[in-house]
């Protein structure tokens, strides 16, 4: 509890009043899904077209345990911040890399 009132708000250089919160809540959400969906589309591509739906399944679960890793596991950043998309994101690459090296080629 701060000790005077307006405290963290002269801190941050914002005012919010209570029970309102900025527009923007779910942003970092879109842009992993996003990125992930992304990812798995340029993945998709440059493999020559093998089926999207794999490549969105495979990079979805991915950017969730990037997700995981990053907030549960070693704690390096919360789901308020930023960090954890870059962590589910690399997520994706590597799980999308590991899918196409490892996948059946008939």
């Amino acid at each position: 509890m701060p000790r005077h009132s307006g405290e963290i708000e002269s801190l941050y250089r914002c005012s919010f009043a209570a029970g309102s919160e900025p527009s923007l809540q779910y942003a970092d959400i879109a842009i992993a899904a996003l990125g992930a969906f992304f990812l798995a589309w340029l993945a998709d591509t440059a493999t020559g077209r093998r089926g999207l739906f794999a490549a969105s399944l495979v990079s979805g679960v991915a950017a969730v345990c990037g997700w995981f890793l990053s907030v549960r596991v070693f704690a390096v950043s919360t789901s308020n911040q930023w960090t954890w998309v870059l962590w589910s994101l690399v997520g994706s690459v590597l799980a999308l890399f590991a899918f196409h090296l490892f996948r059946n080629k008939r």
